[in-house]
């Protein structure tokens, strides 16, 4: 039972302890944080004033503004506000001799004073990076220094190559000279490829309290990597007696600067000339025909490459619409010979026909007395009897 109202005393006292009594005439501040080169303002209000003017102070007990009035010749400190219930003053270009504790007091009975804890951040320098003037070679791992000072609290540093962050860096901190800022360093080591040729890499500080004071530098690094290639056609279908040109084209870095042209179990044909990159045939044979490699080379390596030559017969290959035009010539060939024939059908036929009728004409003549007897007679008039005979009833 002791133990127990023992327990109740005590947390009752610390309930008291911790109840804040509101007094009107009580001066009220507030905390800042600043980053040098800033501004500062300093703002404090009271309710019940009792006429009395407020006071601004700074950490070293020198007044700043007694009311309306500047005690400190210092034309960075300026006056915002002052009434009876406030005085607001602002100092700039804030340097980090201006850290500490300033005081607001109201000269009542008793006098009242609130304090305001002033914390001045270091804002780093822009930073510099390190170990990008060489080149690099392709599969070698990368090493870059980024340092920066004048930070506080120690600076954060991020690393990106291109648009992606690099992470594992290697970070140390060291006091600057004022014994209030740091130097920051941070290494960075990753593999590069030849797709890094170029690519942009970025040392980035800030602090956490302060995004908006990032600053950062960038530079490119170059990656050397052997050469790749491949061989081109020009005219890409070559005939032979074409002028053709066979083109190695190479990238690499540094670009290639020897091609070595070679023919695939045999000797290069004695026509064939070499012009930079390319290997040209003045007048194509059939007998060029054949496999041929490009070797393109630099201080990085050699990259062989091939290309099989076919080449076609000169005579020219019909188009579809010289087709269509002797399929079409067939055609009306074959109408022409149908009707042909038809016509010879029909004038023998017409023939044939003619001839008949005269022969009947003349058979039908020889008895008649007139023209119209021997029509009769060659139609079969007189049903072929040679004599009349006559009957009497």
């Amino acid at each position: 039972m002791h133990l127990v109202l023992t327990l109740l005393l005590s947390l009752a006292a610390f309930t008291m302890a911790n109840i804040h009594i509101h007094d009107p005439s009580q001066p009220v501040t507030s905390p800042q944080v600043v980053p040098t080169g800033g501004k500062l303002i300093l703002k404090c209000t009271v309710e019940e004033h009792e006429e009395s003017s407020l006071q601004w102070s700074n950490p070293a007990q020198q007044t700043l503004y007694f009311g309306e009035k500047r005690a400190l010749r210092d034309n960075r400190i300026q006056l915002v506000h002052s009434s009876l219930n406030e005085l607001t003053i602002s100092i700039s270009n804030v340097q980090l001799s201006d850290e500490g504790e300033y005081t607001c007091a109201i000269f009542t009975m008793p006098v009242r004073i609130s304090k305001a804890m002033v914390t001045v951040l270091g804002v780093p320098q822009k930073p510099q990076i390190f170990g990008y003037e060489k080149a690099f070679k392709e599969n070698e791992k990368a090493k870059l220094r980024c340092t920066t000072s004048g930070s506080k609290p120690a600076a954060n540093i991020r690393w990106y190559k291109g648009p992606e962050e690099l992470e594992g860096a290697q970070i140390s901190t060291s006091e600057d000279g004022n014994g209030k800022t740091f130097t920051v360093m941070s290494i960075i080591e990753f593999m590069v490829g030849r797709e890094d040729d170029g690519i942009e890499i970025t040392c980035t500080v800030g602090l956490e309290s302060l995004q908006s004071t990032d600053k950062s530098s960038s530079h490119k690094i170059q990656v050397l990597y052997k050469p790749t290639a491949r061989i081109e056609s020009r005219p890409q279908m070559p005939r032979e007696g074409d002028k053709l040109r066979l083109q190695c084209d190479a990238y690499g870095n540094p670009v290639p600067d020897q091609y070595i042209w070679e023919r695939e179990n045999g000797e290069l044909p004695s026509l064939a000339m070499y012009d930079g990159s390319s290997l040209v045939f003045p007048f194509l044979n059939k007998s060029d025909g054949g496999t041929y490699i490009c070797k393109a080379s630099n201080m990085m390596g050699t990259y062989v490459t091939q290309y099989k030559l076919d080449v076609n017969d000169p005579s020219p290959i019909p188009s579809t619409s010289s087709i269509d035009h002797a399929v079409i010539g067939g055609v009306v060939a074959v109408i022409a010979f149908l009707l042909f024939c038809l016509l010879i059908v029909l004038g023998r036929y017409l023939i044939r026909h003619k001839g008949t009728y005269l022969t009947h004409e003349a058979k039908g003549s020889d008895d008649a007395p007139d023209a119209d007897t021997a029509i009769i007679n060659a139609e079969g008039g007189q049903g072929g009897s040679d004599d009349k005979k006559e009957y009497f009833i």
